[in-house]
This record gives structure tokens, C-alpha cells and sequence, in this order.
């Protein structure tokens, strides 16, 4: 029956293929004569069309199960002539896409073989067809007959990353459109099941994007649903469907209680308990953030009992978030062989007491080149000897092997035009870009002092170009980076760490004629002690030997601010938690066969994974981040307060620029405003693919949504949006500011939103950590000397050695090399990396037609945004990203390859 659909597109000759055309030709109008035949032929045959097509563009073959002469002849003949009313059986064959794992170890070899050995007694995998229809004799959906995986003992020693299995469904004439299959694995092992097609229905073929791990039924009794590609709306979904829809929803909700499995996909919420560590000692205890104390967005739940007060699992015990949430094999190997495992699980510990008998820290410049020319060891004159006694992973060791050292860093990009770029105030300026005059505090002026700042006229009238300050502010000339407010709380405890000294900053910028920025003055502040004339201080530009030094460690400072403020609060905070909740109500709320599920699908790729590693390993007591960055056994306390003034409806990049002032609202421009520093690289790039992000989600959701009360009425997409902010932002649920989902414009706004933050901005955060950030001078993560004042004891020593009081500033040896491992690290693009613009499985996404096309036309669009971004990163009249020395701005390039390249923009949070 089913054969024409597959014949129809061959161009095939031979006399086996005319035989079995003429066959299909007649049973089809044989059979469409039937009361309750499948779907009229071409009124669904135009949507795989146009998939098809749009996959033979991109250079993929979709994967077809050939039907065979005899299973046509089979069908035929079980059809008895005159006797149309009744339904006739017929077999469809199914066609499923496993990826293996390419390395396997000892127990994984001898389970896979026990599987084999198994199938033979009918512990195999079970698959069971179900329609979209009601059977009107169970009531319950139209099902085929369960049908058993071919071949699995066969090839289970096929070494391929993919292997294909076959299964024959016998189903009725009368059985319509399949809607869902059902999968039951009763082998010892999971499987990752990535696709299913099946083959032989009249309305063509019909894919399953599946992506997901099968457990076994030993470890998960009860079947898989998977739903085939055709989107629903909930108060559209198939009445065969209706109740599967419920049930999986359901079963991904969980009930709330008990302790995760790792094979488990349950999603759920759960407050930041397991930061610290009180088994190990007082001090590394850590508050809990989440809840009216200290507010903070939910994370995902593991269930696991706490210890104490905190829920915490430390490595290298795995930890728990939803199974189909794992790295996939390939990211998992370049992740761990990344530096941070390397390097920081193995190598640093070890050489903690080495180290500390030596000089930590760097006594020239030439010390921190040489770790990109010889290494960390050789840098610390750590031989063989040592070496030995290692046990360094593979990758280290290869490293060793060479001559070069152990160790030998890459050299950061900020170094690869300009050696001494870093010193220059306008590259200062340039990578600052981030107002009014003068700056006032919003702290409690009882707890913290005056709320004026210490900065005035007098400071900066020398250096506007012959303009006065009021002309300046009226024509948007002064610009200011304003750490003041975030810092200046806890700079007392910060201070009192064991070699840590920080202020909180405010640096005023010039906007020249050039179109550049340029310093004109920096304030430090610290918290006030009395009448203390340090509390408040300001510098200027250098004017001789002696205020050069001083003025760069000033910089120095800001850059230190501005790492951690980066890291804690833009970087961590703003994509990686705040965007969690949204992804858990996500899965919990939205089906799989939701149209905005589908959407939003590939934006949620491993974020829960790498948010889980960093409460492990990075954000953690004692971990990276606290060991790494200015504020200590703070860091968090710190990205906790700076949630108190998050705000979702000010997280669109237009939004953000009118927030920052670095725009202003105007209709008549493209995007609906106009940026006052026209060579704004950041805001200028990201605009471009703000706009095709919003166009491509506006053209989606009016598809699916032709009027509002569509959207009011869906309850799985108002549910959604619901928890993310009742459950997984409920510290703030009470906000005024929270948009309304009431109409198509404030659904594209929301997932415009969310789209834009697991996308561009996180990469424009994220990936140049290591170009600009590898290189510790330019952007120290932390400081450990305050600036001297000539009331100061050290002041005699700094006038003899600045060079070397600026080295005593910036991180130890060790400090260092731990932080350029971690942002080495997370600089880096995975081989398995999904671009803005690529989906998995591309050509059976959706089995909306019209969608597919619409996507191809958004991914050409980020094609031709790539092709822009380059024109201007080579126009010399744009000074902020071309020019002598000057860095070109590649950080929303939107492809790149895998490594550390300063450019690429992922789908979704995946590092």
C-alpha cells in the first residue's frame, strides 16, 4: 500500500521498479476508496516535500527504509477482493538511527555482548505504533502490533557512531496517521535513540526526532513515548494522542520526592544548598541562595539528602541532572580533557607544597611571557624529577613530551597585534565599553557613607577637548563604568582575606571625535573609617613617571572590578541562572510536541549539565572561582546581590542599551533606537542578530498563534511562563516589572529574549575570556596590593621597584596559571557545537513545512550578518575594531571552529 510514496520520487527504470509502481498505483485507488483511509495524499505530501528539499540544500540524505517487492506482493494478497468495508492488515517497516559511544570500556563490551547473547530468549527492544485516531472499539488510540528490533545481536559489534535497525509494524488500512511510538528496551543497557522513520503510509514518511537515552526497563519499567514531528498545540493534539501528551508531561514532573537517579528525567527545583561543604570545616561553609534572605533563582533538583545544611556532592561523584541533559560523548571528551580537569584535578594539587617553597611570584613581565614560551614547570624550574611522580592524564603528559615544556600556554589574542596593547589607555577604553555626571551612590549613606562621589569638575575639565562638563553631558561625550555600589559592601570582609585588596570603582570616559573612549579619570573608593581621606580617592592620567605607575595600577583595579562583576554577575548570573528556571519549566510544562518547545529546543542544550559542573567545581567552597577572583569566599553573596536589581523585561539587548544610556529611543531607526557611540562593536553586531532572532521568532510564533486568544488560551505555554517565574524566580515573583503573555507581540518579546541570552550574549560573554583575559596583566581577576600613597609604609619600596610592586599586585604564579587554565577552558568551542542558525537533525526539526523553510531562511540570514560583521571588522573608519594593534571585534562572528577563537555564537549556554 505504502509503496508509492517511496517510488513516486525515483527515477529508477529498472522492471522490478515499474512492477512494483503499477502495484502501488493500483492499491492506492484501490484503497482510497475505503471509508477510513490513512490522509489524503497530497494534502499532506507538500510539508516533507519542502523538508526534503530544504535538506538536499544543507547536503543531507534523509535516512529512507526501502520497502521491499515482497512485502507490496504480501500486502496485496492479504487483501480480499469486494470486501472493502473491512480493513486490510498491512506491514510498514521502521527505521531507527542508534549512536553509539566509539569508546567503550571492559564492563560496557561485556554488557553489550550480554545483550546480544539475550535477544535470542526475547529480551530485546519492543516498539508499538500509535495513531492519531481513536479506536471506537478500546476507545483508546489506534495501535499497531508490537514489533521487535531486527539485527541488534548482528551488529552489535559495529564500531560506526550510527547504526540503523529495522522493525515491520503490521497495522490496519484504517489505521490513519501514526502520532507517537512507544519503546520498550528490555536489554541490560540504555541506548541512545536518535531518530526514527518509518515508511510504507500514504502521506509519505513520518520522522521521529527522538535524542534521547532508552533505560532499560530493568531501571525504568513502563514504555518510551516518542511523538513524530508534527507540532501541536495542546487544544489541537490528536484525540489519540490527548492522553499520552498528559502522561509524559506528567512523568518528566515527578513527584517532588526522593533521591535522583542519574538515569532519571525528572526536572525540578531546588534552592543553591550545596555551595559549601561544612563536613570538611567551618570554612567552607557557605549561605544557602535562594529564598527572602538572600533571593536567588532556582536550580535543578537532585533530591539528594543534605549533610548538615548543605545538599552537597563532591567530585569526582557525578552529579545529578536529568539524563538526556549529559554531555554527549564527544563534548565530554573535549571537556575533560580541557586544562580545568588536566590542570586543576591533577597538576595543581600536587604542586601546591613545590610551589610554595619558591618564589610564587612573578619577578619580571618576562616570567609571564614565558609561560606561553616555555610552560608553567619550566617557568618554576620544576624538572623530570618531578614529573615522574605525576599521574597526569594523557593529555598532559603529551604536552610534556614535547620540548616545550609542560604546561605551555597559548598566547591570548590581546598579545597577538600589540604586545603592550594592554597598556594603552584607549585599548582600556575599547574593552570597557560598556551616563551622567557626577555619579551618585544608591547605598545607604547611614551605612556606607556619603552617596556623592569623590569625583569633580576639576578632575576632568583639562581633558574634554576644550568642551565644559555640561557641554560634554549634553552631547553624550562622558561615559562611566560604575562599580561602586556592588563592590563597596563587602569590601571590608574582601579586605580582610588573606592577600586580597580591592576598592569599588568608577572610571569616567571621554568620547573623543575619533569615535574612541579614553580614561580621564578613575575614583577608589573603600568603606568609611572616620574622617579617613583615603576612603574616597581619585586619579588621572599620568603626567610622570610616578603617577604612570600609579594610574596604571588604578587600571589595574578597575580591570580587577570589572573581571569579577564580568564572571559573577553579567557571565554567571544573567545567562547561566537566570536562564535555568526557564529551561526546567520548560520541559516540565511545554510537550515535546509543544511548536514552542520545539523552538526553543536546541537554546537549551547541555546549560543544565555545565550549571551543575560549576556548582561542583567553579562556583563552589574553595573552587575556581573563589580561588580566582577578588572577592573570595564572597564571589557568590556578591552575584546574589546583584540579583536583588535583575530585571528580565531590561535583559533584550535594546532594552539593555536604552537601560545603560548607551541608547536612546528612536522610531525612526532600524531598531527602533539610536546608539549614541555609533562605533559600538558589542551593541552594533549584536543588533543585526538581535533583529534576525526577533524576525524568525515573529514569523514562528504568528504560524502557530494567528490571534492572542490562542496564546491565552494554551495553558501548557501559560503554565510554562507561569512557574519559570512563580517557582523558578520566586524571590521576585512579585514584581511589577515581569511582562504580560497575553499577545503574539509579547511572546515574540519573551522568547526573543530568552533566545538572544542562551545565544549571543552569553558567547559575546564567554568566549573571549581567554583571548583577552589569558594574558593576567590586562585583566586581573584579583589583586592583592591596595595603590600606595605617600603616607603609606610601602610607598619608599613601590618608588624604588613600581615595575615590581605592580607584579606583587597582580596574582602569584599559581593564582595565575589556575585562573588561565579555567578560562582557557571555558574559551573553548566543543567539536560537537551548535551554531546560531544550525539545528540537529535539521530536515525532520518539524514536520511543519512552511516553518522548515522559514528556519533556512533565518539560518541564510545569520550567513549574511557573518559576511557583515567581517566588512566591518576591515573598515579602518571603525577605530574601535580596526587599526594598528587594535583587535577586530569577532565575538558575534556566528560560526567558528572548535577551540579557542574568539568568535562563534552556540545555540545555547553550553559552557
Amino acid at each position: 500500500m505504502g509503496a508509492f510514496s517511496i517510488f513516486e520520487r525515483s527515477s529508477s527504470s529498472s522492471s522490478s521498479s515499474k512492477v512494483l509502481l503499477n502495484q502501488s498505483t493500483f492499491w492506492q485507488n484501490k484503497l482510497l476508496q475505503q471509508k477510513k483511509f490513512l490522509v489524503p495524499v497530497q494534502q499532506r505530501r507538500v510539508h516533507s516535500r519542502k523538508a526534503g528539499a530544504a535538506g538536499v540544500r544543507r547536503g543531507i540524505n534523509n535516512p529512507v527504509a526501502a520497502l521491499s517487492e515482497d512485502l507490496v506482493k504480501g500486502a496485496a494478497s492479504s487483501a480480499v477482493p469486494g470486501a472493502a468495508e473491512k480493513p486490510v492488515k498491512f506491514k510498514v517497516r521502521a527505521v531507527l538511527t542508534v549512536r553509539k559511544n566509539i569508546k567503550e570500556d571492559f564492563k560496557e563490551t561485556l554488557v553489550n555482548q550480554f545483550d546480544a547473547l539475550t535477544e535470542k530468549i526475547g529480551r530485546n527492544v519492543v516498539l508499538e505504533l500509535v495513531g492519531t485516531e481513536v479506536d471506537p472499539r478500546t476507545k483508546g488510540p489506534k495501535k499497531s502490533r508490537e514489533a521487535v528490533l531486527k539485527d541488534w545481536s548482528k551488529k552489535s559489534n559495529v564500531k560506526a557512531e550510527r547504526v540503523h535497525y529495522t522493525a515491520e509494524f503490521l497495522v490496519d488500512s484504517n489505521f490513519g496517521t501514526p502520532g507517537a511510538i512507544t519503546v520498550a528496551n528490555k536489554h541490560q543497557k540504555e541506548f541512545f535513540l536518535e531518530t526514527i522513520t518509518i515508511e510504507g503510509f500514504a502521506c509519505g514518511p513520518v520522522h521521529f526526532q527522538c535524542n534521547s537515552w532508552v533505560q532499560s526497563t530493568k531501571d525504568h519499567p513502563g514504555k518510551r513515548i516518542f511523538f513524530a514531528n508534527q507540532p501541536y498545540l495542546p487544544s489541537e493534539t490528536p484525540a489519540g494522542l490527548r492522553a499520552l501528551r498528559e502522561k509524559e508531561l506528567k512523568d518528566i514532573r515527578g513527584t517532588g520526592k526522593g533521591v535522583r537517579k542519574l538515569s532519571d528525567r525528572i526536572y525540578d527545583y531546588d534552592v543553591y544548598n550545596d555551595l559549601g561543604n561544612p563536613d570538611r570545616g567551618s570554612e567552607f561553609v557557605r549561605p544557602s541562595l535562594g529564598g527572602e534572605q538572600r533571593p536567588y533563582p532556582r536550580r535543578c533538583r537532585t533530591g539528594r539528602l543534605p549533610t548538615d545544611t548543605e545538599s552537597r556532592i563532591e567530585k569526582p561523584l557525578p552529579i545529578y541532572v536529568p539524563r538526556d541533559e549529559q554531555f554527549e560523548e564527544s563534548k565530554q571528551d573535549a571537556f575533560s580533557a580541557g586544562r580545568l580537569q588536566g590542570v586543576l584535578h591533577n597538576l595543581i594539587p600536587l604542586l601546591k607544597a613545590s610551589i610554595s617553597a619558591r618564589n610564587q611570584d612573578f619577578s619580571g613581565f618576562a616570567d609571564i611571557d614565558s609561560l606561553y614560551s616555555e610552560g608553567l614547570l619550566l617557568n618554576l624550574g620544576l624538572k623530570d624529577g618531578l614529573l615522574k611522580k605525576l599521574p597526569l592524564p594523557n593529555v598532559v603528559s603529551k604536552i610534556q613530551e614535547s620540548s616545550q615544556g609542560l604546561l605551555k600556554y597559548n598566547s591570548p589574542k590581546i598579545l597577538s597585534r600589540d604586545k603592550f596593547a594592554w597598556l594603552r589607555d584607549d585599548e582600556f577604553a575599547r574593552q570597557a565599553l560598556a551616563g551622567a555626571f557626577p555619579p551618585v551612590s544608591n547605598l545607604d549613606p547611614k551605612i556606607y557613607g556619603p552617596q556623592e562621589s569623590a569625583l569633580k569638575e576639576e578632575h576632568i575639565i583639562g581633558q574634554l577637548d576644550g568642551m565644559s562638563v555640561q557641554q560634554a553631558l549634553e552631547e553624550n561625550k562622558l561615559y562611566v563604568l560604575d562599580f561602586h555600589d556592588i563592590y563597596l559592601p563587602f569590601l571590608d570582609r574582601i579586605n580582610a582575606l588573606d592577600g586580597r585588596k580591592s576598592y569599588a570603582t568608577r572610571t569616567i570616559f571621554f568620547l573623543n571625535s575619533l569615535g574612541t573612549l579614553k580614561p580621564i579619570a578613575i575614583e577608589l573608593s573603600l568603606p568609611p573609617s572616620g574622617p579617613s581621606p583615603r576612603s574616597k580617592r581619585v586619579l588621572t592620567p599620568a603626567a610622570d613617571a610616578t603617577s604612570n605607575w600609579l594610574w596604571q595600577l588604578a587600571k589595574a583595579h578597575v580591570c580587577s572590578n570589572d573581571a569579577g562583576v564580568h564572571q559573577l554577575v553579567n557571565h554567571w548570573l544573567r545567562t547561566h541562572a537566570c536562564m535555568e528556571p526557564f529551561i526546567l519549566a520548560a520541559h516540565r510544562q511545554l510537550s515535546a510536541m509543544h511548536p514552542i518547545y520545539k523552538l526553543l529546543d536546541p537554546h537549551m542544550r547541555y546549560t543544565l549539565e555545565i550549571n551543575a559542573l560549576a556548582r561542583q567545581n567553579l562556583i563552589n567552597a574553595d573552587g575556581v572561582i573563589e580561588s580566582c577572583f577578588t572577592p573570595g569566599r564572597y564571589c557568590m553573596e556578591m552575584s546574589a546581590a546583584a540579583y536583588k536589581n535583575w530585571r528580565f523585561d531590561k535583559e533584550g539587548l535594546p532594552a539593555d542599551l536604552i537601560r545603560r544610556g548607551m541608547a536612546v529611543p528612536d522610531p525612526t531607526q532600524p531598531h527602533g533606537l539610536k546608539l549614541l557611540i555609533e562605533d559600538y562593536p558589542y551593541a552594533a553586531d549584536g543588533l543585526l542578530i538581535w533583529s534576525a532572532i526577533e524576525d524568525w521568532v515573529r514569523t514562528y510564533v504568528n504560524h502557530y498563534y494567528p490571534n492572542s486568544s490562542q496564546i491565552c488560551d494554551d495553558k501548557e505555554l501559560q503554565s510554562w511562563y507561569a512557574e519559570s517565574i512563580n517557582t523558578g524566580h520566586a524571590d521576585l515573583r512579585h514584581e511589577s516589572w515581569w511582562p504580560t503573555l497575553s499577545n503574539g507581540d509579547d511572546l515574540v518579546s519573551i522568547l526573543t529574549t530568552i533566545i538572544w541570552l542562551a545565544s549571543a550574549q552569553h558567547a559575546a560573554l564567554n568566549f573571549g575570556q581567554y583571548p583577552y583575559g589569558g594574558y593576567v596583566p590586562n585583566r586581573p581577576p584579583l589583586m592583592r596590593r591596595l595603590v600606595p600613597d605617600e603616607n603609606d609604609p610601602e610607598y619608599t619600596s613601590f618608588l624604588a621597584g613600581p615595575h615590581k610592586y605592580f607584579l606583587l599586585a597582580l596574582p602569584s604564579v599559581l593564582q595565575a596559571t589556575k585562573y588561565m587554565a579555567v578560562v582557557d577552558t571555558l574559551s573553548t568551542h566543543s567539536p560537537d557545537e551548535e551554531y546560531l542558525g544550525e539545528r540537529q537533525q535539521p530536515w525532520i526539526w518539524s514536520g511543519d513545512g512552511e516553518i522548515t523553510e522559514a528556519f533556512f531562511e533565518f539560518s541564510a540570514e545569520i550567513g549574511r550578518i557573518e559576511k557583515e560583521i567581517e566588512k566591518r571588522n576591515s573598515d579602518p573608519s571603525r577605530r574601535n575594531r580596526c587599526g594598528a594593534g587594535v583587535l577586530p571585534y569577532e565575538l558575534l562572528v556566528p560560526s567558528s571552529e572548535p577551540g579557542v577563537t574568539c568568535k562563534g555564537v552556540p545555540n545555547s549556554v553550553s559552557i
